[in-house]
């Protein structure tokens, strides 16, 4: 019997197997997490600038001997910023994948529908996504799934506010709202009107687009007709170019304004000298100051390329670095609900002038937003 016994550890060690490990994804070696977003079509350069920077950390993290000894890898599914694609991209990534975690996922709908039909039901923990949506924010009692949702930017609604606050400081108070109409656009709607209210105040106008469409005729018509003194857009960068377009050709010239998802520095690129004026907020702090720790540590790994450097990427970076500290908190032993526990216990963590903090009932992460326009030269400034 002895010599069974002996027989058969040989073998196991022959093949590897004398460690199991209760979690996907999850080796002696590595550790694999997954990441739904846009890298082709009308969107796909804002999952491209956040893959970017997310790989080359985590290039970096692994050339320096990875965290607790094993190597980060990332599987990356392109979603096309649809809906249906981004909930099958989950199924995959965590059913035939295997992926231990989940990151950078992009849009409310797409990562809503996905919290609540595959990720959270399967209790695997996502971390980061391009969406200030309430839908995503709800307490963990409220909806068990959220628990499995680590956000990192400020709300659509805290973005909003501080959108109406700068156009109301101006004493201008007839404003109209172009919106997506998707969770993203309704979102940002009723984070505007709910900010106009509060100064008894309401949209004088509103228009619409589907998602990837440039279809704003109607959209131009309705808001047009009301002579708006300012039009805060909810809308990503091809339709919000669009927009803008077609209300100058039809001689309006309000103040426009809208939300970071829409992307500055892709704005003003396909806008041109038409982009300049335009108020965007952001969530995360400007990727072109190198007096901020994380800024000059995203600049860094870039290698001082600016023309690579933009919100996205630098949102990219922090939700990587993220994720690294929640697993390198959990030690050697690895699990998911070990990763939930130690991102609950990120309180008020400072990744180097930006903060963000969570609790165990309690997903908001960062309420950090701050107000830019685009420049001369298309040059999104503070």
């Amino acid at each position: 019997m002895k010599a069974l016994r002996t027989a058969l550890l040989a073998c196991l060690l022959a093949l590897g197997m004398t460690q199991t490990h209760a979690e996907d994804g999850v080796t002696d070696s590595s550790i694999t997490l997954g990441m739904s977003s846009p890298f082709t079509g009308p969107n796909g350069v804002y999952g491209m600038q956040m893959r970017e920077a997310i790989t080359a950390y985590f290039d970096q993290l692994n050339k320096s001997g990875g965290i607790n000894g094993r190597r980060i890898e990332l599987i990356t599914i392109d979603d096309g910023y649809e809906t249906d694609r981004t909930v099958a991209n989950t199924k995959t990534l965590i059913q035939d994948k295997r992926v231990f975690a989940l990151m950078g996922y992009y849009g409310s709908t797409p990562t809503t529908e996905a919290m609540n039909k595959v990720f959270g039901p399967a209790k695997v923990p996502l971390v980061g996504t391009i969406s200030g949506a309430g839908s995503l924010r709800e307490p963990v009692s409220a909806n068990p799934n959220s628990r499995y949702m680590f956000n990192i930017r400020a709300s659509y609604a805290d973005e909003a506010e501080a959108i109406v606050d700068q156009i109301l400081s101006l004493g201008l108070k007839n404003i109209a709202v172009f919106y997506q109409n998707d969770g993203f656009g309704k979102s940002g709607l009723e984070g505007v009107s709910n900010a106009m209210k509060r100064a008894n105040l309401a949209p004088v106008a509103v228009g619409t687009v589907e998602r990837n469409s440039l279809d704003v005729a109607k959209a131009t018509e309705a808001i047009g007709k009301s002579n708006p003194q300012a039009v805060v857009m909810v809308t990503l960068y091809k339709p919000t170019a669009a927009f803008v377009k077609a209300m100058k050709q039809q001689g309006q010239f309000p103040m426009f304004l809208t939300l970071s998802p829409v992307g500055g520095e892709v704005l003003a690129q396909e806008l041109g000298n038409e982009a300049r004026g335009i108020g965007i907020s952001q969530v995360v702090p400007y990727p072109w100051n190198d007096t901020i720790g994380v800024v000059r540590e995203y600049q860094k790994l870039l290698g001082k390329q600016k023309d690579k450097f933009s919100y996205y990427g630098l949102e990219g970076y922090i939700t990587a670095r993220l994720v690294a500290e929640g697993i390198r908190k959990m030690g050697k032993d690895v699990s998911r609900e070990k990763l939930v526990a130690a991102l609950e216990g990120l309180q008020n963590f400072d990744l180097g002038g930006f903060k963000v903090s969570y609790g165990p009932g309690s997903r908001l992460g960062s309420r950090f937003v701050e107000l830019t326009v685009v420049g001369s030269g298309g040059k999104v400034i503070k």
